[in-house]
């Protein structure tokens, strides 16, 4: 008896044992799928803010938890599905549903650029002031442009965690999308509420504090304009990287030119630049991935409002 009960906690200990190095490479793939994918989460926390411009302080972090809900949706319902199983069965298709989304986020960003550089004004007036359906489009808009980021993110997590197990890839993909999610509309959350940290700074006795606070209050407006230029060049980056990755994806062809030159070029660079080579090589990089992406979302623009003004012509 007493020997069976030894045995049984052996076998409970050895199952410990197991589990416990199981979590552990799971938590080690998540670890290097999260940092493989950091340069699409700092496009995520730059583009999101730009949406809630306009909406009055008392409904920001509400929008914005809805807008995390929704992320954590399209992680988790939609994009964590398809992606295993097209990576199982059809992995073909991913370049492909990649390039559909590069294409979406191009044309949101040169249609961004194209509406500033026409002097068109926006209409600024605050979404509670136009009612909830005002704001269900800001958090819809917001979700669309989450759902193509989130795709690019989830899928160059599923890259880092492809020799895994088909579990052990669902629970990296489960642990990169909470943490991701979390990560980036935190830091939204606290962007858009730190003006209001100052104006309780501001009311401190002590005059640092009320300093801190002042300063903090005066350059947010300027901060969150500056955030809604990245978040567009955000999308434009983004949108022409994927497009110049996933073109030249198959390594052959002429479509693999734009991207062998690009990849050269930024090697050169960064073999000839010494201890900033690596910064200089992605810099080039990234400049051609956002003129890219301005190109092929100019023509998207060009042909969407072509065709409107062509049907009320014919009308």
């Amino acid at each position: 008896m007493i020997g069976g009960l030894i045995g049984l906690l052996d076998d409970i200990a050895a199952l410990a044992k197991l589990s416990a190095a199981s979590l552990d490479d799971v938590s080690a793939a998540a670890g290097r799928a999260t940092a493989k994918a950091a340069g699409v989460v700092v496009d995520d926390a730059a583009v999101t803010p730009q949406y809630l411009q306009g909406v009055t302080a008392e409904r920001e972090l509400s929008l914005v938890k809805k807008i995390a809900m929704g992320s954590i949706r399209n992680k988790l319902i939609f994009i964590l599905p398809v992606a295993l199983l097209l990576n199982h069965f059809l992995p073909g298709l991913l370049p492909i549903i990649l390039m559909v989304g590069g294409t979406y986020l191009a044309f949101e960003g040169a249609e961004k650029v194209w509406h500033k550089l026409s002097g068109e004004q926006d209409d600024d007036k605050p979404s509670v002031e136009k009612g909830p359906e005002a704001e269900k489009k800001i958090v819809s808009n917001a979700i669309r442009t989450d759902l193509i980021l989130s795709a690019e993110i989830m899928v160059i997590a599923l890259s880092a965690v492809s020799h895994q197990g088909f579990w052990s890839q669902l629970a990296s993909l489960v642990v990169v999308a909470f943490f991701i999610t979390i990560l980036v509309y935190g830091v939204v959350a606290l962007l858009i509420r730190m003006d209001d940290l100052g104006l309780k700074l501001a009311q401190r006795d002590s005059s640092g504090m009320k300093k801190l606070g002042r300063s903090l209050v005066t350059a947010m407006p300027k901060v969150l304009t500056t955030i809604s230029v990245v978040g567009t060049v955000a999308m434009l980056w983004v949108g022409g990287h994927i497009l110049l990755v996933n073109l030249g994806a198959d390594g052959t062809g002429w479509f693999n030119a734009p991207y062998a030159w690009v990849h050269h070029v930024e090697q050169g660079i960064a073999e000839a630049t010494g201890g900033l080579g690596g910064m200089l090589g992605w810099s080039f990089n990234t400049l051609c991935s956002a003129l890219i992406g301005f190109l092929v979302g100019s023509v998207v623009v060009g042909v969407l409002h072509f065709i409107p003004s062509r049907k009320a012509q014919t009308e």
